[in-house]
């Protein structure tokens, strides 16, 4: 579900972290929009808000584990899971972790790639939020939230700052609740 259509309808606060992530148009491929969110980061007060719209909205939900999707869950993991007393897990792509890992592939539209996490990281009962900065066909979340109840985590809840258009109406996502803060920007007048 988009924040908007919970509780956060006309908040400013969704306005101006929209309006803080660039759009690139044709990369890295041509047709692409990328949304770029390192322009929001740059922005402290947008960063912020992103930030405390995701505490405010898990600070009561018994949340131990913050899991983030590399690379760019990484931005915003961290400060949610300092923020409401949880632990930093990052959900990495192959051969980036030391150690023994647990591994889940999926498919994507061009091929397939895989999610690794080290072992022992997540213990049976811990209740789980998955973080990234965009949910496109869901592909990527989905595997994160099979890896992580493969060792018996409890799958709160998946939250991203973007959700595309085609994502819309789609509030759960293997059965888990799915929570976006805005909706892509497009470009005026664009090429």
């Amino acid at each position: 579900m988009f924040a908007a259509e919970n509780g956060l309808k006309g908040d400013p606060r969704l306005q101006a972290i929209s309006q803080a992530i660039r759009v690139v148009p044709h990369f890295p491929k041509p047709g692409i929009m990328f949304q770029d969110i390192t322009t929001l980061l740059l922005d402290h007060k947008a960063f912020k808000d992103t930030v405390d719209i995701f505490v405010d909205r898990y600070r009561d939900m018994g949340i131990s584990v913050v899991a983030g999707v590399e690379a760019r869950g990484f931005m915003f993991g961290p400060s949610i899971a300092l923020a409401i007393g949880a632990k930093f897990v990052p959900l990495r792509k192959p051969r980036k972790l030391p150690g023994e890992v647990i591994s889940e592939a999926y498919v994507l539209e061009y091929g397939t790639d895989c999610l690794e996490m080290h072992v022992g990281a997540v213990q049976t009962g811990e209740r789980a939020l998955v973080i990234d900065d965009l949910v496109a066909t869901g592909g990527t979340l989905s595997a994160a939230i099979r890896l992580l109840e493969r060792v018996g985590a409890e799958v709160i809840e998946c939250a991203c700052v973007i959700g595309l258009p085609e994502v819309k109406g789609q509030c759960r996502l293997n059965g888990k609740p799915l929570y976006i803060l805005v909706e892509p920007r497009e470009i005026d007048n664009c090429c």
